[in-house]
């Protein structure tokens, strides 16, 4: 019989609030445990055609076993909404944009339909054709992708996936389209496309051009002629120069995603998912889910080893797992039902691999890291095609095998036309208590914040457990690793304690290259993976990162320079007297967003802006009943001079919020407590339409802070996750 689930307590908080079944009033109506056993209960009827009542009950204690030991858990879609009314299971979808008003708009009707049903959807823009072509059927003048990517974008910002999760999409555009250059730099404005994420698709001739220093043809996707000639190399630049500003746009290799293709006669590869790991042709959907690697290292004759019979046993079992999702789950469009039922993909994945080095004893940037990750990946490649061939010799393959290339390689027949993702795990990892997909630690300790604003200490217990059996473990040694968060830079920890428990920052770029390419080289669909750079990397860094994972054979790459933006620019003084904090200049042209909001002089309009460089500026206005113009103007000044001098957001806003003024608090009408009040509240409005916002360190390196709980937030394969409260955001 499964136990109850060892959670933390801020698992149970990310379960309570995202997750649990609730009743029409809000309050909960299951536990964890009820929750698992719904999801078991539902994904083990799946076996009933196949099998009688005996079988299904024993695979229902499997599923709910190896989720209540944490060893493995199933795509949020699953949990939320397996055995539920929704049912809607699966995670990520892609949809095709054809060259048409029809096309562009029931696509739209189609995400939103997706996000309803709580999956993120991918788009190539490929198909539409430039900018000011000519429209035949009416002679108007084509606006272009991007122009038409906003239409996506303002729609997913109206719905709420399921009432759990916020909508998220995949942009994508192939570098020989006219429109290339709008597109890179499309999101190059902060408040630009903030449901996208956006990546450039690189063809074979394109990165045989750059290779030869040569032009490449740009072509109208409408007619096939050639419309023009871009330098690649520059056009190479640009997309680099971008990234290091902004984090956007990655880039995907259109060759490596269709040469990983099982179905080409079926249709070409050209968009993913909204985090990239997951390739799909147009109409198609996957179920993802991951192994918690972190759980099965045991101690066998008084050293770490990995449990291959164990993992042996979960891989099989997940497989069985994820094809079942596929019969149980409803699908929000008939089209995506038949070709995920044609094709049956999967994508089994693993988190908790840092922990797993980590007990291993072996640094994140080692060649022995690379090789443990090409022997775990290949481990679970190989069993979880076994298990597919078994699945198939007993329930049938899947419907368009013999239209595959498995077929034509003479394979045994498969269940499943896909088997392996790596995926980002950010909630289910924060549920399971493991590190995040395949990324090194984030921290070795950090803060999480809970009610009335108290923190408590967060420390790996790995490295708690190591520090005491080595005998250099005290509070103040874990004051100072709270205070840096990295261990690299602490006297009096042995430097092979530093090397095992090496942070995302510590490790050089190349590294985490070398890890995306370990796993994908025994990963059917792709790897999500942030590519971390320090503040002081180049444009050049960003180009060769690019052109390293290309040569090493990965699907696609996003890299993240911290400091980039969005944020707030840091200004150091000079430590001379009368030399402070300078403010940064103000740009010529700002936009933003006016919140109305009622005081208790009348209506007092708070609008916020942000420039190139992130928010950066606060104006008030008063309606006619009056109020204190004079002292809103001043506090707006004073607050702008902070926003532009580098000032944390959050300490700002917590200075302005609860200042309680006399006639809102007596006022029936108002709805905040002061001016101040409203203009702190108007600050936090308009970060978290953005998704996130940030603060810094000691040494002015930006992090993302949470705009519900305001904690340190991760960045992984696209996704801003915070291990506080649960939050994510799948987009910039």
């Amino acid at each position: 019989m499964a136990r109850e689930p060892a959670l933390s307590e801020n698992a149970i908080k990310v379960l309570e609030r995202r997750y649990l079944a609730r009743e029409a009033d809000g309050n909960l109506t299951e536990t964890p445990m009820e929750m698992l056993e719904r999801v078991a209960r539902a994904v083990a009827d799946a076996d009933r055609p196949y099998c009688g009542d005996k079988e299904v009950q024993r695979s229902y204690e499997t599923f709910l076993d190896m989720m209540t030991s944490l060893e493995f858990l199933p795509n949020s879609p699953t949990l939320m909404n397996a055995g539920r009314d929704l049912g809607q299971l699966s995670a990520c979808f892609v949809l095709p944009v054809d060259d048409s008003m029809e096309g562009i708009f029931e696509a739209v009707k189609e995400m939103a339909l997706i996000h309803k049903s709580g999956g993120g959807t991918g788009f190539s823009f490929s198909r539409l054709r430039p900018r000011n072509d000519v429209v035949m059927s009416t002679k108007g003048i084509a606006s272009g992708p991007v122009s038409f990517m906003t239409v996506f974008d303002a729609a997913t910002e109206t719905v709420k996936q399921g009432g759990t999760r916020r909508g998220a999409n995949m942009g994508i555009l192939r570098v020989d389209h006219p429109d290339i250059l709008e597109f890179i730099h499309s999101k190059a404005e902060y408040h630009l496309l903030n449901n996208f994420n956006i990546s450039v698709a690189l063809t074979p001739e394109f990165v045989k051009a750059l290779s030869e220093g040569i032009e490449y043809d740009l072509v109208n996707p409408k007619n096939g002629e050639v419309t023009d000639r871009l330098d690649a190399r520059e056009v190479m630049d640009e997309i680099a120069t971008v990234a290091w500003k902004t984090g956007e746009p990655g880039v995907i290799f259109l060759d490596r995603m269709n040469e990983g293709n099982p179905t080409p006669a079926l249709g070409e590869i050209e968009s993913t998912n909204p985090c990239g790991e997951q390739p799909l042709l147009p109409f198609e959907s996957c179920n993802l889910g991951s192994i918690n690697l972190g759980l099965l290292v045991s101690d066998k004759g008084g050293r770490p080893t990995i449990d291959w019979d164990h993992l042996d046993s979960l891989v099989r079992e997940a497989v069985h797992f994820l094809d079942n999702v596929i019969d149980v789950s409803k699908y929000p469009l008939d089209k995506i039902e038949a070709l995920t039922k044609g094709n049956r993909k999967v994508g089994l994945g693993v988190m908790g691999f840092a922990d797993m080095l980590v007990k291993l004893g072996i640094p994140y940037d080692s060649d022995e890291a690379l090789d443990t990750a090409r022997e775990v990946m290949s481990f679970v490649s190989r069993v979880s095609r076994e298990t597919s061939e078994a699945l198939a010799a007993g329930r049938g393959p899947f419907p368009n095998f013999d239209k595959s290339r498995h077929a034509g390689e003479g394979s045994a027949p498969l269940r499943n036309a896909t088997t392996t993702t790596i995926a980002p795990t950010g909630s289910i990892s924060i549920i399971a208590g493991c590190s995040s997909g395949i990324e090194p630690l984030f921290a070795v300790a950090y803060e999480r914040r809970v009610l009335d604003d108290e923190r408590l200490l967060e420390v790996h217990p790995e490295f708690l457990r190591v520090a005491r059996e080595e005998g250099f473990l005290s509070d103040e040694l874990v004051d100072r690793v709270a205070e840096y968060g990295s261990v690299g830079e602490i006297e009096g920890i042995p430097e092979e304690v530093k090397r095992a428990f090496v942070s995302a920052h510590e490790v050089e770029p190349e590294w985490h290259i070398r890890m995306q390419a370990a796993f994908q080289e025994f990963t059917d669909n792709a790897v999500s993976k942030t590519v971390n750079l320090p503040q002081d990397a180049t444009i050049e860094d960003v180009e060769r990162l690019y052109l390293l994972a290309y040569e090493l054979g990965c699907k696609g790459v996003t890299i993240y320079r911290y400091g980039s933006r969005p944020q707030q620019v840091l200004y150091r003084g000079h430590g001379l007297p009368g030399y402070g904090i300078r403010p940064r200049e103000r740009q010529k042209v700002t936009s933003g967003t006016t919140k109305k909001v009622k005081i208790g002089c009348g209506n007092l309009y708070v609008t916020v802006n942000s420039d190139d460089d992130g928010i950066c500026e606060v104006f008030t206005a008063l309606g006619r009943a009056g109020g204190c113009p004079s002292q809103s103007e001043a506090t707006s000044r004073l607050i702008s001079l902070g926003l532009r001098s580098g000032i944390d957001i959050s300490e700002i806003t917590e200075q302005l919020k609860g200042i309680r003024c006399l006639s809102s608090i007596k006022s029936e009408q108002a709805e905040v407590l002061s001016c101040p009040d409203a203009i702190g509240r108007a600050i936090e409005d308009y970060l978290a339409a953005n998704g996130f916002f940030l603060a810094y360190g000691e040494e002015g390196e930006g992090y993302m802070v949470c705009p519900e709980c305001g904690a340190a937030m991760e960045l992984e394969g696209g996704c801003r996750v915070c291990r506080s409260c649960g939050f994510s955001h799948c987009g910039p």
